[in-house]
């Protein structure tokens, strides 16, 4: 059987990675204060390990939980907690955050365990080593590892590494995938050994072959991971979409690609996994895009989670234009941000700001009933009826509509030539339901 190299629907925005794509990640220095939300992942959120005035390293652990579904968060540098408080985080509110202030020595903690080899560990290792180190989905997730490792264990006949990394602008992955190769595959090959796929695919776009390339190169003559080649479309990174491009296979409604025995990962979490294994070092770092129409200087930064996002504007020259929208993100899926003040978190890739003039936005959004928004979803639903439906408040129709299975692309918004709000209407009608649903379970 041939598989297809994509999926139905999507759009085809301009890629705009030119201005940073053939930047290398550049280490940003980190500053003299740093924020750590104790909420920066999927799942429960943290409590801390450490008080006001204690003395912290590189590494040492300030925050943890005991759900089943979260991620440790360690200091990324060395000094002192200054206080726990709530503080700006890229959501847009106030959430309660360790903040600490660096003393400028990187000194590390001696707790740290350095293996230097892999060779022995088993899948419980390789779940303990993600979960200790506090690695997340970094493709803008969050999914805990661990978590993700341990559902997909005795359910995967496919892995897939998803390189598509197919959001306008954004190429700190791509950098990633050129400059850390060996310790991406490193971290391919254990999360295999946990999951014991048949196949491993790395899968990624046609406008990344200088990468498919290096990734043969590396993996030689080992025939249980394959490099696969799809079309240059967006959103092709979407799990349910790769799953679907890659092995033909069409995740169910409501369901997660386990269920068609697929596991997907992002190659930048396999590289973190892979460096907390040999290293016994946390997640600390994350690679950044910052670029957009009002940046002087776009660049790939290596920065340190819980750098106030103002550093990272600073370390690129600063704005050339005054900026009319700042996104945490890519322009598609990514959210605006009220305030550089707020820090990069686990789930931070790109910081984009745009100059007045590239706004979309209408304050008088028509419908004219063109189809455009049917034709373009790759989750198969119906956005102008989702709209209809939502705005005029009929909600057993709305149930009928799989407005939950929507993953918030903004493919339907970009082709609509109404500018209706449909990606925004999508996301507050999930909301809706699922309101709706704990009232009825509440007997309300």
């Amino acid at each position: 059987m041939i598989m297809p190299n994509t999926f139905r629907g999507g759009v085809h925005p301009e890629s705009h990675k030119r201005d940073s794509k053939d930047r290398p990640l550049e280490t940003l220095p980190p500053p003299p204060e740093l924020v750590l939300p104790l909420s920066m992942h999927i799942g429960a959120p943290c409590e801390p390990t450490v008080m006001a005035g204690d003395r912290v390293l590189v590494g040492s652990l300030i925050a943890n939980s005991s759900a089943p579904i979260s991620a440790p968060i360690h200091s990324p540098v060395s000094g002192r907690v200054a206080a726990i408080e709530p503080r700006p985080h890229p959501n847009g509110g106030l959430v309660q955050s360790i903040v600490i202030t660096n003393d400028g020595l990187d000194k590390p903690d001696p707790l740290i365990d350095t293996r230097g080899s892999v060779e022995s560990l088993t899948p419980k290792d390789i779940i303990e080593i993600a979960r200790n180190a506090g690695v997340v989905g970094l493709g803008g997730a969050a999914f805990p590892a661990a978590a993700k490792i341990q559902s997909g264990i005795g359910k995967t006949d496919t892995l897939i590494i998803n390189c598509a990394e197919c959001e306008p602008y954004i190429t700190s992955g791509y950098r990633a995938m050129i400059e850390n190769t060996d310790e991406i595959l490193g971290g391919v090959r254990l999360l295999a050994k946990a999951l014991e796929p048949k196949i491993t695919v790395m899968a990624l776009e046609a406008n990344k072959l200088d990468v498919a390339e290096r990734f043969r190169e590396r993996i030689g003559d080992d025939k249980s991971i394959e490099v696969k080649v799809l079309k240059t479309k967006y959103p092709q990174g979407g799990e349910k979409q790769l799953v679907r491009a890659v092995t033909g296979r069409k995740v169910p409604p409501g369901q997660l690609p386990s269920a068609v025995g697929c596991t997907v990962f992002n190659p930048e979490t396999a590289a973190a996994i892979y460096r907390a294994a040999m290293t016994g070092a946390p997640l600390l770092t994350r690679g950044v895009t910052v670029a957009g129409s009002a940046i002087s200087n776009p660049k790939n930064l290596l920065v340190r989670i819980g750098t106030p996002l103002r550093y990272l504007i600073s370390a690129v020259g600063g704005f050339k234009a005054d900026p009319y929208k700042l996104i945490l993100g890519g322009p598609m899926m990514g959210s605006a941000l009220s305030s550089l003040d707020a820090p990069v978190i686990k789930s931070t890739n790109a910081l984009l700001a745009f100059a007045e003039g590239e706004d979309r936005f209408d304050p008088n959004p028509t419908c004219i009933h063109c189809g455009k928004c049917l034709k373009v979803c790759p989750m198969n639903l119906m956005p102008l009826y989702i709209n209809m439906y939502y705005t005029h408040h009929l909600d057993d129709e709305l149930k009928t509509t799989n407005v939950s299975d929507c993953i918030e692309c903004g493919s339907c918004a970009y082709v609509c030539p109404g500018r209706l709000h449909l990606t925004q209407v999508c996301r507050a009608a999930k909301a809706h339901l699922q309101d709706l649903a704990r009232k009825e379970a509440q007997g309300k």
